[in-house]
């Protein structure tokens, strides 16, 4: 049985599932309360080279946390999560180690919400497993490559400034002492929270990446996390395949993709049940942090909104009024 099951299980700290994609990956997700099957769930992944950490926000929302079940999944080459066999994989990989992952974990349906990265990742879920994906909300995102005419929107020139990162990892030879420089980790950071963001979010943020990409495991993802980047497909046309409600919630001050890009993307979700975009005002890249109390009030109206599809099994139902124990 998996692990949330276990009277001894830390619910503060990081865990880890195996799943069998790509020959077997250990995922590893963050559920800061036990999990309740009568409750809608919510899955959390994160951005480029940041990790769970980035949904800190939303586990310490009494209210979002009573409302829905809250997991956040690391995606390949992020935080935790190891690929066993290979050092290659792609944003479709993430997606389909994150469906596995909610079956590692027994959970039939999700709501799933992705910043930056991770709005691509939770569109691919949906188009894998549309019965499973109840709704994506994608946050300071783009469903498009990295090409001129977003440049022309607003957004950033993606695939120029991730060469660096590129360049940054790539070696010859075994890199055993390998640390993100500084300026990596600064610029992570001021795209990500901006230029004005606390010393203290700076600091944090910094020696995460530190930690996460030391040595040449840590070069090797951090390479591969970023080729990634520069280089992912877009997902234009098979938007109209997305049939689950839609929520993107955009910063007026993203500077990686703009609120243009994200007006004009909206439109290609012809068959979602229901898409909109919410732009919040003051509003950086990595919502969830700088813009946390934004975020969770559209979650607390929105999910609510849209949990009609949500079908607790009588086992959950019988839990909910304390007939089971978990």
């Amino acid at each position: 049985m998996p692990e949330r099951r276990t009277s001894s299980f830390d619910f503060t700290m990081p865990k880890t599932v195996k799943v069998p994609h790509l020959g077997g990956i250990d995922v590893s997700y963050r559920m800061p309360k036990p999990y309740r099957q009568y409750k809608p769930t919510l899955l959390l992944i994160n951005s480029f080279t940041t990790s769970a950490d980035l949904y800190k926000s939303q586990f310490a929302n009494e209210k979002l946390a009573d409302l829905a079940n809250l997991v956040a999944i690391e995606p390949l080459g992020h935080g935790e999560t190891r690929v066993k066999y290979s050092e290659t994989f792609t944003y479709w990989d993430s997606a389909i180690a994150a469906l596995q992952t909610m079956d590692a974990l027994g959970i039939k349906q999700a709501f799933a919400l992705g910043t930056s990265q991770g709005g691509w990742i939770v569109a691919r879920m949906a188009l894998y497993a549309p019965d499973r994906i109840m709704g994506i909300i994608p946050l300071g995102t783009s469903l498009d490559n990295e090409n001129e005419h977003t440049i022309q929107l607003g957004c950033w020139n993606g695939y120029k400034q991730v060469a660096s990162v590129v360049e940054e990892a790539t070696a010859k030879t075994a890199q055993p002492d390998f640390e993100p420089s500084d300026s990596y980790c600064n610029f992570l950071v001021d795209i990500g929270f901006g230029k004005d963001v606390d010393s203290d979010t700076r600091k944090q943020w910094t020696e995460t990446i530190k930690k996460n990409y030391k040595g040449e495991d840590g070069r090797k993802r951090l390479r591969e996390a970023a080729v990634n980047l520069q280089e992912r497909d877009g997902l234009h046309n098979r938007l109209p395949n997305i049939t689950c409600p839609v929520l993107w919630l955009h910063g007026d001050k993203d500077v990686v993709y703009s609120v243009k890009n994200a007006e004009e993307e909206l439109k290609l979700f012809t068959n979602s049940a229901d898409a909109k975009l919410v732009v919040v005002q003051g509003g950086h890249h990595f919502l969830s942090w700088t813009n946390s109390e934004a975020v969770n009030n559209a979650l607390l109206e929105w999910i609510p909104a849209n949990v009609k599809g949500f079908k607790p099994s009588g086992r959950a139902l019988r839990e909910a009024v304390g007939m089971v124990e978990m």
